[in-house]
């Protein structure tokens, strides 16, 4: 029996593109070990870890992570997953985090959400929040019935700083600046495939049937198992 390759995909995209709708519905259908750099740097400075203590400190100033302490996190954890399929998401963030990755594995793929960043500003500002339940509601498809009140509690909803219109506006300037030459060294690879739109639901078939081409779905395996 051939043992398959194994695959390292990695998901780029700017915030608010839709990389956690997309990245669960991979993990579902394929099977891959997600690898969130946000996720692992909460959990790093929940639990005050060394790297966690750093990256708070830089986080409190307003400034970005150094490039060697996220390397030092996200390769660190790649050593558990020497045997899994995974899919990076939030890492490489820069050049030369990429040239650091390459270093300790060979990446096959880099999915690309290309979104225009006007579909994401209207996306992100409508987007508020129920503080104590996490619960998330978007004014454009998935307002609360009353505007400004959470469904269930009744409490006020509120907008992050993050969602804020001059916030998502830096934000995006700065993924453009930063993010755009990691782009531009993946595509001189031939390792990216970009899928442009403005919605998740139409672009998710074309990155499932470009994924298909390299693993079977898992889900569907699943599904057949009588219970």
């Amino acid at each position: 029996m051939v043992v398959p390759p194994l695959v390292r995909a990695v998901i780029m995209g700017p915030p608010g593109s839709g990389k956690g709708t997309v990245s669960a519905r991979i993990i579902k259908h394929f099977g891959l070990k997600h690898l969130s750099s946000g996720d692992l740097l909460r959990d790093n400075m929940q639990r005050k870890t060394d790297v966690g203590i750093l990256a708070k400190s830089y986080i409190d100033q307003g400034r970005l992570i150094p490039d060697d302490i996220m390397t030092r996190l996200m390769l660190n954890e790649l050593k558990d997953l020497d045997g899994y399929n995974w899919l990076l998401d939030g890492f490489p963030r820069t050049v030369s985090q990429a040239e650091a990755l390459d270093k300790q594995c060979q990446i096959d793929t880099v999915i690309d959400l290309d979104v225009p960043f006007e579909t994401i500003k209207c996306r992100l500002t409508a987007r508020w929040i129920h503080p104590a339940s996490g619960r998330v509601y978007n004014l454009e498809f998935s307002p609360p019935k009353v505007q400004g009140i959470d469904d269930i509690t009744g409490e006020p909803l509120v907008q992050r700083d993050d969602d804020k219109p001059e916030t998502v506006t830096k934000r995006l300037q700065a993924y453009d600046s930063q993010t755009k030459p990691v782009l531009q060294y993946y595509r001189e690879k031939g390792l990216l495939k970009s899928f442009s739109g403005t919605e998740t639901n139409k672009i998710w078939p074309h990155i499932y049937a470009f994924l298909q081409t390299k693993l079977p779905d898992v889900s569907q395996k699943d599904a057949a198992t009588p219970r």
